[in-house]
């Protein structure tokens, strides 16, 4: 924690976990904005099905690749350059992807979205822990979750609108806007919050060094594991959508916000939740919870899609519900990993967001098209997703029982 924190930032802890909160909504702006567009985009590029995915599957795995770094860069440049020249770039690449004349310039130019805009993402998580006791952070956590779930929820319904009365290249305009809102924002608001005793040095070998130690740490990649692949078990439907409503649910474009409306509530419930439990119950405690609580859920869909046809009536319920236990655990698992090397917090953020992106990746690009046409295959690609999860926290536990037993700093 930076040692000047109190000077830094004298708004209500609330107002920074909004700003913050708007740079992890950049992610969801820039992937569920354009997917209502894709029939259009596809038609007027002349594009099929599979380079449309590719639209998306570039933009994640460009996200994965650049994790690596933001965070990394941030412990040694200082948290506001990177969050400010990332928003930059990623203007620029939404200015490219609305200017597209091919299919082959928007995938392009989708990936350099995805290389950009976890800058603020990565760095926003470093910043919550630079500023806040454990605590705390846990609540400004929480609260940074409630206000991101806002963004899958309202962006199809802004994309929807745009592409309906301006067509595909308008969606693309708005995220220009949106970056530059969001740079000029950033730049009157966002303090530097790294400590200048607490920067390391940007020689490579040094990058190295904290790449290593991180790497070889089996606690960070159990705990990375357990907060990231169980997301996709939501994240697969959303990725679905289009089939997963439209087609085994039989609801029209208009209706699908309903499906978001309710993952949303899911998640911003769950963080609410977590918030609350903050320093009144131990972080393990929190995690056990949300994880039973996703287990019996994804246990009751698979057995309810094998024994009768998937309806709207109630189909979409065990998302919500699947989405509320991911969001309860997530911010303290967040936590957790940011704390096993305080040294370098960025770096941890970075690989961390690596390890869950690419996940996303692979997911979007392989698994959802391979399952999609089944609502059994998908409720079973879920459980076993969030099984992954489940099991590197298992054996986190039996490994090191000691980790997330103690309340840090409790509220009243």
């Amino acid at each position: 924690m930076n040692p000047d924190a109190h000077h830094l930032w004298r708004a209500p802890a609330w107002a920074l976990a909004v700003l913050l909160a708007t740079l992890g909504m950049l992610g969801p702006f820039s992937i569920d904005t354009y997917i209502p567009a894709f029939s259009g985009i596809a038609v007027s590029l002349d594009a099929t099905p599979v380079q449309m995915q590719q639209t998306l599957s570039a933009y994640l795995f460009g996200f994965a690749f650049m994790s690596l770094f933001h965070g990394a860069l941030s412990d040694s440049v200082g948290r506001r350059p990177v969050v400010l020249w990332g928003l930059a770039a990623f203007t620029l690449a939404s200015m490219g992807c609305a200017l597209s004349q091919t299919i082959g310039q928007l995938v392009f130019f989708r990936a350099v979205q995805g290389l950009t805009t976890g800058a603020g993402i990565v760095v926003s998580r470093a910043v919550v822990r630079d500023m806040f006791a454990p605590a705390q952070a846990q609540r400004v956590m929480s609260q940074i979750t409630i206000y991101f779930g806002v963004a899958p929820a309202v962006a199809p319904m802004i994309g929807g609108l745009l592409y309906a009365h301006l067509g595909w290249h308008s969606v693309f305009w708005f995220l220009t806007g949106v970056g530059l809102l969001l740079w000029a924002a950033n730049y009157r608001l966002l303090p530097e919050t790294l400590h200048v005793t607490q920067r390391q040095s940007l020689k490579f070998s040094n990058l190295m060094q904290g790449y290593w130690q991180l790497g070889r740490d089996p606690r960070f990649f159990l705990l990375s594991l357990a907060s990231g692949i169980p997301f996709n078990g939501m994240f697969l439907y959303v990725l679905s959508a289009p089939v997963f409503l439209g087609q085994h649910l039989a609801l029209a474009p208009t209706q699908f916000f309903w499906f978001f409306v309710l993952v949303i509530s899911g998640i911003m419930g769950g963080a609410w939740v977590s918030g609350r439990m903050a320093g009144r119950l131990p972080p393990k405690k929190q995690i056990r919870y949300g994880f039973l609580i996703m287990i019996s859920i994804a246990g009751i869909n698979l057995l309810a899609n094998l024994l009768f046809t998937a309806h709207v009536s109630w189909a979409l319920l065990p998302i919500a519900v699947f989405a509320f236990g991911w969001a309860m655990m997530v911010p303290v698992v967040t936590l957790l990993v940011l704390d096993l090397h305080p040294q370098r917090r960025g770096m941890a953020s970075s690989l961390q967001a690596f390890i869950a992106s690419t996940a996303n990746g692979l997911v979007a690009g392989a698994v959802a098209p391979m399952v999609m046409h089944s609502t059994v295959g998908l409720a079973l690609a879920s459980i076993i997703m969030l099984s992954v999860g489940l099991l590197a926290w298992i054996g986190l536990h039996l490994r090191w029982p000691e980790i997330g037993r103690v309340i840090d700093h409790p509220l009243p």
